[in-house]
């Protein structure tokens, strides 16, 4: 098992929008507080289902300090801070760093395909940027680069890359860097279905999607495996297991930010090119909620 640091359950939080497009602080730092009220171990603003890609840099570094801010020492913050280009990637884990996170997700790089070297030297350059602790984003689905097991290990041993994030959705490369990786360095899932199984292979905890939504029952799911107690860690799987599904039943991060709203959080606002839920979508969301039995939020706790 990996350092108990940024294990457990962190969560990937969605950023909220005004009506007039711009970020609304005070509606993120009131869901982030209910976040932390649900038990979760981390924040981790300005990742995928945050809509960093439409996100300046400022607004980047003003949803980082938030979070840092309501955390208050209570819970840490893991802060995404990926970019395709290197030199933007250094900048941002800067930035993250001088806006009081502590630590940082970042992204292998998308669109550009770089082979394993060019992730090695990427990821070189953003962990000698800081002496905050890195951990590694495996996303292919989004970025279209895999960074592969070897890769993984390899950046290992430079001492502040503490993990990975691993949404690969790909059992075995997951429990080959779970065979091969060094003592101390963490495996996350960053797929909320896929979680109890990784939890069996011996995974350190998740950044998850669906704790937007539950964060009470994704904390105890995640927990419960991790204490091994896989029982109550099946029988939570199932019972959000619908939920996981519909929040992927468009493109992320509009099914859970439309869960959020629906639940009483921040309204469900999105930069363009996302677009609202479509309808028969959000009825399909309305009864997984339903079904898992998930209360509504209140007033800054659950």
């Amino acid at each position: 098992m990996g350092s108990e640091r940024f294990g457990g359950v962190g969560v990937a939080l969605v950023t909220p929008f005004r009506e007039d497009g711009t970020v609304d602080i005070d509606a993120f730092s009131r869901h982030a507080e209910n976040m932390i009220a649900g038990g979760v171990d981390y924040l981790v603003p300005c990742g995928t289902t945050g809509e960093s890609a439409t996100m300046s840099d400022a607004e980047q570094a003003e949803v980082i300090r938030a979070a840092v801010s309501v955390a208050d020492g209570r819970v840490e913050v893991l802060a995404g801070a990926g970019a395709n280009a290197t030199s933007e990637a250094v900048a941002r884990s800067k930035a993250a760093a001088k806006a009081g996170a502590d630590g940082l997700l970042s992204v292998a790089p998308y669109y550009n395909k770089p082979p394993q070297a060019g992730l090695y030297t990427h990821f070189e350059a953003v962990a000698a940027a800081t002496d905050l602790p890195v951990v590694l984003y495996n996303v292919p689905g989004r970025t279209s680069s895999n960074i592969l097991p070897e890769t993984v290990v390899r950046l290992a041993t430079i001492p502040n890359v503490v993990g990975i994030k691993e949404a690969s959705g790909d059992l075995e490369q997951i429990g080959t860097v779970l065979r091969d990786r060094p003592d101390g360095f963490l495996v996350l899932s960053g797929d909320d279905e896929l979680t109890l199984p990784m939890l069996a292979l011996g995974a350190d905890g998740l950044i998850s999607v669906v704790a937007n939504v539950a964060p009470v029952e994704t904390a105890a799911l995640v927990h419960s495996g991790l204490e091994g107690d896989f029982a109550r860690a099946r029988s939570l799987h199932y019972q959000l297991l619908d939920l996981m599904r519909c929040s992927f039943v468009e493109t992320n991060p509009i099914p859970v930010k439309t869960a959020v709203e629906l639940l009483g959080g921040p309204t469900a606002r999105f930069r363009p090119p996302l677009v609202p839920l479509s309808e028969g979508a959000r009825a399909r969301l309305e009864t997984a909620i339903a079904s898992a039995g998930i209360e509504r939020f209140d007033g800054g706790a659950r």
